[in-house]
């Protein structure tokens, strides 16, 4: 029997306390580049998987309106402001898109410069690559004339985030633009998928990964760039169209237990939870949109099923792999250690988000 709202939210409550309850147990040492200590594990550190985690938590509010989650989310961006920003790079960006959503409901004057401080640097200072992508530059390296299929939710959804909101579309034009030059050298015509990423120095697409959590960015990226709204057609029916193509090649690779595997069109990888909450969600939410072929519903349902088989007792989800560099190998993705993160919590609670939302419709309707 498929949980019901209110199980649902409990299980969202859990999700929440391991999210906040992440603390690095010196397992990963990756110094950044300005010498400091790179912190991809703790909740209370201004990076990416934290910025993903934000993005969870902000959208969970966003649907109950609970007062003790905004302020767990207000008091983690006045604390990290209060201490200082961290050097700009794609994947420092990512705290800035729940920022920008609660700024965009609250209207509270403590996020306005932040906020447009970041997006005006982002927007005359973020290295590009020939033809105009976002360098996938980040904290402890430089990528030099790289794409990746990270950079669009971790930098190009904020520029739509924050453009819309204060009515701006020179930024969400260029969100737009960042998803069609990646589309161009990312998405693999012949799968539907999308490959991790490409390098303009030799001209190709390094191990030719169909990596799933980067596939599942995507999933998740095309889908709420489109809610965020600001894209204009052709751009918005094109990228629909590209999304549609991905989640046709996703429903021949779901696993029998609804997850999908690590390397997506490779059986002897295991099966990974951050890149199946991700597509759970994505495709949830499609089928709620009336976007994708028959049967996308009832695969981002056997997801949802598959990632509450994963979360423990203590909140926090099993079976995800680590941060992934790029790879010029196929084993160097099968070989990532599993390591609950932020970003897995996060990907969690947006899959067990829309899983309420459509519990709530099919108890209403009963």
């Amino acid at each position: 029997m498929a949980p019901t709202a209110g199980q649902m939210r409990a299980l969202l409550d859990r999700l929440v306390q391991g999210l906040t309850g992440l603390r690095h147990d010196g397992r990963f040492d990756e110094p950044n580049l300005d010498g400091s200590a790179g912190d991809y594990i703790s909740f209370d550190s201004w990076e990416w998987p934290q910025g993903v985690g934000l993005y969870g938590l902000v959208r969970l509010w966003q649907h109950t309106g609970d007062d003790g989650l905004r302020r767990t989310i207000e008091d983690w961006y006045a604390r990290n402001l209060a201490a200082g920003l961290p050097p700009m790079n794609i994947n420092t960006t990512a705290p800035m898109l729940a920022l920008s959503i609660l700024w965009s409901e609250t209207r509270d004057p403590r996020w306005e410069k932040p906020l447009a401080d970041w997006a005006e640097r982002l927007m005359r200072d973020m290295p590009r690559t020939p033809e105009g992508g976002f360098q996938h530059n980040v904290s402890d390296r430089v990528n030099d004339n790289e794409l990746w299929d990270d950079t669009l939710f971790m930098a190009a959804l904020f520029l739509a985030s924050y453009g819309r909101a204060v009515k701006k579309p020179d930024l969400t034009d260029e969100a737009a633009r960042q998803f069609l030059v990646h589309a161009r050298y990312l998405a693999d015509p012949a799968s539907g998928l999308w490959f991790h990423g490409w390098t303009f120095d030799g001209r190709h697409n390094f191990a030719r990964a169909l990596w799933a959590r980067g596939n599942a960015w995507i999933t998740v990226g095309i889908l709420d760039l489109i809610e965020i709204g600001g894209v204009a057609n052709p751009v918005r029916d094109y990228l629909l169209g590209v999304l549609e193509t991905q989640i046709d090649a996703l429903l021949k690779l779901q696993a029998p237990s609804g997850a999908w595997r690590t390397l997506l069109d490779d059986p002897s990888s295991y099966e990974e939870m951050s890149a199946t909450a991700g597509f759970g969600y994505g495709l949830m939410k499609a089928a709620r949109l009336g976007i994708g072929p028959k049967g996308t519903g009832a695969a981002g349902l056997r997801a949802l099923d598959a990632v509450i088989a994963n979360i423990g007792d203590d909140g926090v989800l099993a079976n995800v792999s680590y941060g992934t560099r790029m790879g010029h190998d196929l084993d160097h993705y099968r070989d990532i250690p599993i390591q609950p993160t932020g970003y897995g919590q996060a990907l969690a609670i947006l899959c067990l988000t829309e899983g309420m939302i459509h519990a709530e419709a099919v108890e209403e309707a009963a």
